[in-house]
């Protein structure tokens, strides 16, 4: 299938891991961007939290990242403050956004980009931890 589709892909993540593992098992080889090698600008960034129905805030990562080291848990921060921390920090960008002519996602989990992918899949898709999400004819389990 040829559909556009781009990630922003932390391979250390098991969650971006089997977002991408879906996407492929969909037919589709997607743009992989490296975020924390190559991170979005500003304005990309703010389109991607904005297309995916999100806040500023719930983009922001915490888990294993410096977001109680920097003070991020202040709720009296602006979404530019937490925007100019994420740029200087890529590691707060939660993970992983995912773009394609259907929407936009950040895919946590991982199964949400089932929401925005073709009905294409190449049979059953068991994500790293055995949690089976598709069956035998590429049907999503409930």
């Amino acid at each position: 299938m040829t559909m556009d589709a781009t990630i922003y892909h932390n391979p250390d993540c098991g969650t971006s891991r089997n977002t991408l593992a879906m996407i492929r098992n969909a037919g589709i080889e997607p743009t992989v961007i490296e975020y924390l090698k190559d991170p979005p600008s500003r304005e990309r960034l703010a389109e991607l939290i904005a297309d995916a129905g999100l806040t500023v805030r719930q983009a922001v990562r915490e888990k294993g990242t410096s977001y109680a080291e920097l003070g991020l848990d202040d709720s009296a921060l602006t979404d530019t403050q937490l925007l100019d921390a994420m740029l200087d920090h890529p590691i707060l960008i939660n993970r992983p956004f995912v773009v394609t002519p259907l929407g936009t996602r950040l895919c946590r989990p991982s199964e949400i980009v089932l929401e925005i992918l073709p009905d294409t899949h190449k049979g059953p898709f068991t994500k790293e931890d055995g949690e089976k999400v598709l069956d035998e004819k590429g049907r999503r389990i409930a």
